[in-house]
């Protein structure tokens, strides 16, 4: 099978897992309340207003239908709005999404930095002193919970030895930069403004750092793994018999193959830490989608629920689809089976 071929196959798998997610969030989103009518239009909306809301969300109408009306709107742009803020969804997470993004990939940089020195390390030195403490300290991040990491990042650095700030984004003494793509280091980068772009680096050290102990475990562990396994292989030990260098050794034949696994972690890494947001954005005030998404959840808007599940299923949809269509291009194999 080409690589076309392999690409639109692995698209059309997706197309039944966005309308399942989305489907079943709309299902329990009327079910898990009485009132339907009143959750999409908040608890102080006027009889008028609810008989508007019910008229243009079609609420009155079964499950099915509701559903079928919801998505035409979505793909015309009509994501509702927001009975607490009053202001549309999609408004509110184009607001709210770049800082998150920003967030995740920052996390993810130091997961891959931290994660894969560590897993080769600890593949070279397989079974020896150096190998344990290693293997301690990436057993020591999947253990520890990811929200009494951030509070212990808030307390040492932010408290105790005032180094860098404990919430927000930005300093509040400055302008956010010119938005271009609501990503203030890229924005700060795009539009020369140093001021910006050191207090945006200051600001996502400790809640990136908190959120890439979900994910940089993983990534050693995997690493490790792999490289244990690649090593034994027949060309790695061909490459050993010919006198060639460690270095050349391990880097260019073991580690370029064994990376081939890891990339399959990417995606599994990107949807933790999206999920682990919500917790980390709270705790550190950053204005992201994470706590946009437990403020919905607490105050019961459907709207922007829906709206944030939307989001999230596409994002996880794609990072998946980039994630097999990167192993088909490395591996051919993959593609034929």
């Amino acid at each position: 099978m080409g690589i076309g071929g392999f690409i639109a196959r692995r698209a059309l798998l997706t197309i039944p897992v966005f309308f399942g997610v989305t489907f079943l969030t709309f299902f329990i989103s009327h079910v898990a309340v009485p009132n339907p009518v009143l959750a999409w239009a908040g608890e102080k909306a006027s009889p008028q207003t609810l008989q508007a809301i019910a008229a243009e969300y079609h609420l009155k109408a079964p499950l099915y239908l509701q559903y079928y009306y919801y998505m035409s709107g979505l793909f015309e742009g009509n994501w509702g709005v927001s009975p607490v803020v009053h202001l549309p969804v999609l408004q509110l997470i184009e607001t709210y999404f770049p800082a998150t993004i920003e967030l995740s990939i920052a996390a993810l940089i130091l997961s891959l930095v931290i994660g894969l020195p560590i897993g080769v390390l600890s593949a070279l030195w397989s079974g020896r002193r150096l190998d344990y403490p290693i293997r301690v300290l990436y057993l020591t991040g999947i253990a520890s919970p990811p929200f009494l990491v951030a509070l212990g990042f808030q307390l040492v650095f932010a408290y105790y030895f005032r180094i860098l700030p404990s919430q927000g984004q930005l300093s509040p003494s400055l302008a956010p930069p010119a938005h271009i793509t609501g990503m203030y280091i890229v924005d700060s980068l795009l539009t020369h403004n140093w001021p910006d772009l050191v207090s945006s680096v200051r600001h996502i050290i400790l809640p990136a750092t908190a959120l890439s102990i979900i994910t940089f475990p993983i990534v050693s562990r995997i690493t490790r793994s792999s490289m244990l396994d690649t090593l034994q292989k027949d060309y790695v030990r061909t490459a050993k018999s010919k006198g060639l260098p460690s270095s050349v050794v391990t880097f260019r034949h073991a580690l370029r193959n064994a990376l081939t696994s890891t990339i399959t972690v990417i995606g599994f890494a990107l949807e933790l830490l999206l999920s682990g947001t919500i917790v980390i954005e709270s705790i550190f005030f950053w204005p992201g989608i994470g706590e946009f998404t437990a403020t919905s959840i607490l105050s019961l808007d459907f709207p922007s629920i829906m709206g944030v599940t939307v989001v999230y299923t596409l994002v996880v949809i794609v990072t998946n689809l980039v994630v097999d269509v990167a192993y088909g291009l490395l591996d051919p194999r993959v593609r034929i089976q």
